[in-house]
């Protein structure tokens, strides 16, 4: 039997991801740890643990607490911020008898930080949408002068965080700076060319350099995206599996500009542009994305993959390491009910048009 520890408990990226070990292996003993009690009211672990936001002080004690006393195998993290912290402690953890499995962490800064990774990418000819960090006035009068596009439109958002932080298609200056002084974004604001809104998500999962398996995904649209002035949630509510030579070519090419040697989880989030041309605009890294439970329910469960290999070196025999799953598969999720799996026959099959 494996303990297993998964930190985020209740909020849906970690809860998926319990899912998907208990659905994987029985013997898993699955037990969540989290910062929010109502979270973890809702959470499927076996235990239950509260600790601290990680950029309180007292995370670190409470972690290591927690983790002398319960022994797990192995502890995962599913937060950007929480991530970093563990990763700038693993020696700590690792002492504990806990095992990690985690990117360097030179590769964690880099990718949480979405400004670093952009520059990484720009000095490497990774096609990216050109970006100016924010750090006072004159960038953002620059990035207007730059970047915008034929309606005079830029993209702004948080360098660090995902679900579209601080994100708005911006026309107007004064409405800009507003915003950014509105969350105290200078120096953590970026502007970027406005990209079109198809988006396509590259998971994948690495061991000591070599790819085990990636399996792409493109989103069909967000949760509640009308309710946001960017239109951006974080929230899928169609995601499709999805497979394009160009694809993953670019999402290889932007993980080994950053890593030589990855190791764990890389999620590469990729917008398409005007022509039809993916660009990478943040590595998700060491975690997997919210949805990753569909990919289980279709037959590919990466959290599960992911503990076999850290805790029995136990590798996956896949026909094929690049998107396995087959294409046209769909993932339709909603308020207060279970996501569906179903493809676009079932659902032609199903809805019946009155004319």
């Amino acid at each position: 039997m494996s303990k297993i520890i998964i930190a985020g408990a209740g909020g849906a990226p970690a809860e998926n991801v319990i899912k998907s070990l208990i659905e994987g292996d029985k013997k898993n003993e699955v037990i969540g740890m989290g910062s929010e009690p109502m979270d973890l009211m809702l959470s499927m672990a076996r235990k239950k643990y509260f600790v601290p936001y990680a950029v309180d002080v007292n995370y670190k004690s409470s972690l290591l607490k927690l983790l002398n006393s319960e022994k797990p195998d192995l502890v995962h993290f599913q937060n950007d911020i929480e991530i970093r912290e563990a990763s700038r402690m693993r020696e700590d953890i690792i002492d504990t008898g806990t095992k990690i499995y985690m990117p360097s962490k030179e590769t964690i800064e880099i990718c949480v930080d979405k400004s670093k990774s952009s520059l990484i990418w720009q000095n490497e000819g990774i096609k990216i949408p050109k970006t100016i960090v924010l750090n006072e006035e004159k960038d953002l009068k620059k990035a207007f002068e730059t970047l915008a596009n034929k309606q005079g439109k830029i993209w702004i958002r948080a360098a660090e965080g995902g679900g579209g932080k601080g994100a708005l298609p911006a026309d107007n200056y004064e409405f800009a700076k507003i915003w950014i002084d509105r969350f105290n974004g200078w120096g953590n604001f970026t502007a970027a060319e406005l990209l079109a809104t198809d988006t396509v998500t590259w998971l994948s999962i690495w061991y000591e350099g070599e790819l085990v398996v990636a399996q792409s995904r493109k989103r069909n649209s967000w949760n509640f995206g009308n309710r946001t002035l960017s239109g951006v949630t974080g929230i899928t509510r169609v995601g499709e599996t999805y497979s394009d030579e160009t694809v993953n070519k670019v999402a290889m090419d932007s993980i080994l500009s950053i890593d030589k040697k990855p190791n764990g989880i890389y999620g590469v989030d990729m917008t398409y542009d005007f022509n039809g041309f993916p660009n990478p605009t943040e590595i998700n890294i060491s975690r997997f994305f919210t949805t990753v439970y569909f990919f289980t329910k279709a037959g590919l469960n990466m959290p599960q993959i992911f503990a076999d290999i850290v805790l029995h070196n136990k590798f996956p025999k896949l026909q094929k390491k690049i998107n396995p799953l087959p294409d046209g598969l769909m993932w339709i999720r909603g308020m207060d009910r279970e996501a569906l799996l179903t493809n676009m026959n079932e659902i032609k099959s199903t809805i019946v048009d009155i004319k």
